[in-house]
């Protein structure tokens, strides 16, 4: 090989190798929800079939700083390298070959970091043949995508959230000794920043400089009308009670897979998350639950703790998937 081949063949590789920027898993109980409100849907955002075993999403740019998105179903390696990054360590995320399953153009989801010493992120020249550039959903504006990231958050900072409604109304928090709650929720407000990038544990790697995440949109605001004494159950917005009901059928008629999640909580409890068309639950199963609507922007509708909500949340625990 001449001086030149060499050079060429240097140059190729240092186009095809992917720097890393972050990582997400794409599974029936952890997917980034701002794809959509549940598995199938989720992976249909990226042109993908709902494998039962799910995926890893590797993202990254080549060598000339295009976007790609690498799917591989190698969801252990990419698991691992999430919590490894979560604690702080170093981890060089590099999938093997044999379980790419595809490498899609563009980012799936909003990142604010990229790779150091080559161009600015862009998408890749388009290919007529190929999967269509992917790119994130739009949360600039209120709707599906920014309602499930504002779930997100509540589900992140649950005792922000918790500690603004009024303990006559919705009772302390369990597991707390010596509460310091504001007398009334009424009107509260508190603003929250979605990680844009929709990772799960996205920590960009050590050949990546770091950014803090996008903190401009926020996902709401305690809704008034539903933290007024007396309103025990998600007060009398029609809205909040017809999610209720939408929940409660979902007992009986079950939703696509990842609909209805399940994680940890303190105390031996469980975090539920359900979604369905046009709203978003977020519950503890020893707490209380709050509602996000896509008719009301910027909205978080408490549900107190009365007789009913206890065994919804009971029942929901037992059908939802859990991280593996």
């Amino acid at each position: 090989m001449t001086g030149t081949d060499e050079a060429e063949a240097a140059a190729t590789a240092a186009d095809e190798a992917l720097y890393v920027l972050t990582a997400a898993l794409l599974t029936p109980a952890q997917f980034p929800s701002v794809l959509g409100d549940d598995y199938p849907e989720a992976c249909a955002a990226l042109g993908l079939g709902p494998y039962a075993q799910g995926y890893g999403l590797v993202l990254g740019q080549d060598g000339a700083g295009a976007r790609w998105t690498v799917v591989v179903d190698d969801v252990s390696l990419v698991a691992v390298a999430i919590a490894s990054w979560d604690c702080g360590m170093e981890y060089d995320l590099s999938p093997q070959d044999r379980t790419v399953v595809a490498a899609l153009p563009g980012w799936p989801l909003e990142l604010v970091v990229s790779a150091p010493d080559v161009p600015a992120p862009h998408d890749p020249e388009p290919d007529p043949q190929g999967p269509p550039t992917l790119t994130p959903p739009d949360t600039d504006t209120w709707g599906p995508a920014q309602r499930r990231l504002g779930a997100d958050m509540v589900a992140l900072q649950w005792t922000a959230w918790r500690e603004q409604l009024d303990a006559e109304t919705f009772g302390h928090p369990p597991h707390v000794v010596t509460p310091d709650q504001p007398e009334s929720a009424q009107g509260a407000a508190s603003s929250v920043a979605p990680d844009q990038s929709g990772a799960a544990g996205a920590k960009p790697t050590k050949s990546t400089k770091s950014t803090k995440p996008d903190d401009t949109v926020a996902a709401g605001r305690v809704g008034e009308s539903d933290t007024d004494a007396g309103h025990h159950h998600g007060g009398d917005r029609p809205g909040v009670r017809q999610v209720l009901a939408e929940a409660r059928g979902y007992l009986a008629s079950p939703p696509p897979v990842g609909r209805v999640r399940s994680a940890f909580a303190p105390g031996g409890a469980r975090t539920l998350r359900a979604d369905g068309p046009g709203w978003s639950l977020v519950a503890r199963t020893d707490d209380i639950a709050f509602v996000l609507l896509d008719e009301c922007p910027g909205d978080v509708h408490p549900v107190g703790r009365d007789d009913e909500l206890p065994v919804l949340l009971e029942a929901l625990e037992a059908m939802a998937v859990r991280p593996s």
